[in-house]
């Protein structure tokens, strides 16, 4: 489905955890946001994929522990086969903010308290 509006084109639906153990943010059609590149790298034009792109970021303060306080909704949060968060959603079909505006707080509390890990 080819997404047609703000919310779910540019704002955070969820995070994915790479081998390396970092991070990449993801819209609703599981594209990254965030071109993580500091200016000394060139422009990827060639299609990739994600893991070959500069969309994953390490952040050292944000572990299994602080997600769990963070996601209190238990059916948004998934496991590797090790036990370990590997993705978590920001919000489901029920919980989406620009469908249920009583959800908007939630959703924003989310990105404040992550906001506030992804610094060094």
């Amino acid at each position: 489905m080819a997404l047609s509006d703000f919310f779910r084109i540019n704002l955070p639906y969820g995070m994915e955890r790479n081998s390396n153990d970092e991070w990449f943010v993801f819209n609703r059609e599981y594209s990254p946001l965030g071109w993580n590149i500091d200016g000394t790298q060139a422009y990827h034009s060639e299609k990739e994929p994600f893991d070959k792109l500069p969309v994953y970021t390490k952040y050292p303060k944000l572990t299994d522990k602080k997600i769990l306080t963070i996601i209190t909704k238990i059916d948004a949060i998934h496991y590797d086969a090790q036990g370990k968060i590997w993705k978590v959603f920001f919000y489901h079909d029920g919980t989406n903010p620009q469908s249920n505006p009583s959800e908007w707080k939630r959703y924003f509390d989310i990105i404040k308290e992550l906001s506030k890990l992804m610094r060094k």
